[in-house]
């Protein structure tokens, strides 16, 4: 009999997990091997060790485009395994930062590429991926992510808005993926938006007169108070 804690993640977060870069064959074939909550960062890794092998093979031998595919979707992975494993914090933050390094070695593999960013906070640093449609003034949207979420689980929605011609700079705000660990999450988070407008403005290659914030989840919140408090934005969605 699986562990109720399997049983509720199977029906709450399929949907999620498929929308956002797992295959539901996968999701499938993972869940079903699993009956106890404290296997399911082992199991979600070993499925993305397996992608990330390919996307590893396919850039020995050639194949870019494919490897940052399954490198992407390892990250994804990844990410997944560590979802909420709070109760193994050592294991849950290797299962973490495989997906950073997995998303970080597909970013000159995507198309557009993506470029490793980081940005001065309060004596710290939050980091962050931009992602251009071209090279320079681009109009430039800057994504916020869940309570749980990573700026690697926004992959899925970048698309949209590199086909229109806007960048996208996805980060990890305080409290959250890479910064969860050294900056506690703060209720104010117009502080941080402040300092990634401040680095976008810095930028030659965004156009800083046109700067959006989107949000999803916890993220749906703080890109409208952001948007309230930092008047540099021109929209929030």
């Amino acid at each position: 009999m699986k562990d109720p804690r399997v049983s509720s993640a199977i029906s709450h977060w399929a949907p999620r997990f498929v929308s956002n870069g797992v295959l539901l064959a996968d999701f499938e074939e993972v869940t079903a091997s699993l009956e106890r909550w404290e296997d399911w960062c082992a199991a979600w890794s070993r499925r993305a060790q397996l992608h990330e092998d390919l996307g590893r093979d396919s850039l020995r031998n050639g194949f870019r485009l494919t490897a940052g595919e399954h490198l992407v979707r390892a990250a994804i992975y990844y990410h997944f395994a560590k979802f909420v494993f709070v109760q193994d914090p050592a294991q849950m933050r290797a299962a973490h930062m495989k997906a950073v390094e997995c998303y970080s070695d597909a970013l000159p593999l995507m198309r557009p590429p993506g470029e490793r960013v980081a940005i001065d906070f309060s004596d710290q640093q939050l980091f962050g991926v931009l992602r251009k449609p071209k090279e320079s003034n681009c109009p430039v949207v800057v994504m916020a992510p869940g309570l749980d979420s990573t700026k690697e689980e926004l992959h899925a929605y970048e698309d949209a808005f590199l086909n229109r011609g806007i960048a996208v700079l996805a980060i990890d705000g305080p409290g959250q993926g890479e910064a969860e660990y050294e900056i506690p999450i703060c209720g104010d988070y117009e502080r941080a938006a402040s300092a990634v407008v401040d680095w976008i403005e810095e930028r030659n290659d965004l156009d800083a007169e046109r700067i959006a914030i989107w949000g999803v989840s916890l993220g749906g919140y703080y890109a409208p108070r952001a948007a309230a408090y930092e008047k540099r934005f021109k929209a929030c969605i």
